[in-house]
């Protein structure tokens, strides 16, 4: 039985490398193809079929004559977002700046740049990225999944097939589970299409967004936002090495990257304000309990206001410090003021001009909200950031 085994199995070697050198040069599409035409013998569609995934995707190479790996082009890829407010106004946002593979053993990642966010409105970017985001701690979201080769074994001849697609997203530091109805279509020998069949639904309860559409609903004073967004997708992937072609979209200027404020020498006044405005509601400063020693989690919000400055050299900042009601007011003042020293003092360091940084404590005076429950005062212990033309 054993020896009988060993003489099968180097027949179907040699038979499997008979078929390896017929498909040299040809697209993994047009093998599988041909392998599902050939009905192999029941009793050979086991090794036979380790045989042909080995030569998919260790040996043989594309049409093109690159390794079978695909990478997005960001150019002709577009994620899109809607979200309704107020019950009934829907609103459509893109993420612009995508990144993205395809292994050759069907191993898929996309990163998105969640400071590329696109509204149309540089203050609703603004809010998306710090309030709702908190891209200074969590800058991109990312989807990974696993391809079946096997789902795509008819694309060549079809050109469009439908699957449905497990795949993970990591957003704003949580992982989840979740599945896509998926249209591939093969756009050329070299490209392949991958977009939603119907939208996505992604719960922000899921990811801990809950508080921050709070955060949204605060500073747009609007109400009614629903905690659940529908993402559509469309990414196109080219094969490694192979010669980009032009994709038609239905709204090309609204398709590819964007400059983001990292790669921005300098910000408008407008651009300053409202940033500033947007910093001073995250809520992202932290001290420890009646002190002004700053906590370590500060960090990453300081970073970004740091950045924020040095983009808008003609504009003095203010540092404002505040509490809530607790204690005597001139406590209350003298502990503002300490905090936001704490703040200038921190920006200085890290290389802010002394002349464009100022501190000021104002106490339990203008609070944003009433001091009755623990959620309100901590509304109202803040720091915030405001600007003023800076004096030659």
């Amino acid at each position: 039985m054993l020896d009988f085994l060993a003489k099968q199995t180097q027949l179907l070697y040699a038979a499997a490398y008979e078929n390896w050198l017929s498909w040299q040069g040809r697209s993994m599409f047009e093998v599988a193809t041909d392998w599902r035409r050939a009905k192999p013998a029941p009793q050979a569609i086991g090794l036979i079929g380790i045989a042909l995934l080995g030569l998919l995707f260790c040996g043989l190479e594309t049409a093109a004559g690159a390794a079978p790996n695909w990478t997005l082009d960001p150019s002709a890829s577009v994620l899109t977002y809607q979200s309704v407010k107020k019950n009934t106004i829907v609103e459509t946002n893109k993420i612009r700046n995508i990144t993205g593979t395809l292994s050759s053993a069907g191993d898929a990642k996309i990163s998105f740049d969640l400071n590329s966010v696109d509204t149309g409105v540089d203050l609703r970017n603004v809010r998306m990225r710090f309030l709702f985001f908190e891209t200074f701690n969590y800058p991109t979201a990312e989807v990974t999944a696993k391809v079946n080769p096997a789902a795509f074994a008819d694309l060549a001849s079809k050109r469009r097939v439908k699957t449905t697609l497990p795949f993970r997203l990591n957003l704003h530091g949580v992982d989840k589970e979740l599945e896509a109805s998926v249209v591939v279509t093969m756009i050329s020998d070299t490209q392949v299409s991958v977009a939603s069949e119907a939208p996505v639904a992604v719960r922000v309860e899921d990811f801990g967004l809950l508080p921050n559409v709070e955060k949204l609903q605060q500073a747009a004073n609007v109400t009614n936002i629903v905690p659940t967004a529908s993402v559509s997708f469309d990414f196109v992937f080219a094969v490694d090495g192979s010669k980009p072609a032009a994709i038609q979209t239905v709204a090309a200027g609204a398709v590819g990257p964007v400059t983001t404020d990292a790669a921005k020498a300098n910000f408008s006044d407008e651009e300053c304000l409202n940033r500033f405005a947007v910093l001073s509601r995250t809520g992202a400063i932290y001290f420890r309990p009646a002190s002004a020693r700053l906590d370590a989690r500060s960090r990453p919000l300081l970073t970004e206001v740091e950045g924020v400055v040095g983009k808008c050299p003609t504009l003095k900042v203010e540092v404002s410090g505040y509490t809530d009601s607790d204690g005597s007011p001139e406590a209350n003042k003298l502990l503002s003021e300490r905090r936001a020293q704490a703040v200038a003092d921190a920006l200085i360091v890290d290389g802010v001009p002394r002349n464009q940084i100022s501190a000021a404590g104002y106490g339990e005076e203008r609070p944003v909200a009433a001091n009755d429950t623990p959620k309100n005062k901590a509304l109202n212990r803040r720091i915030e950031f405001s600007t003023s033309k800076l004096a030659n």
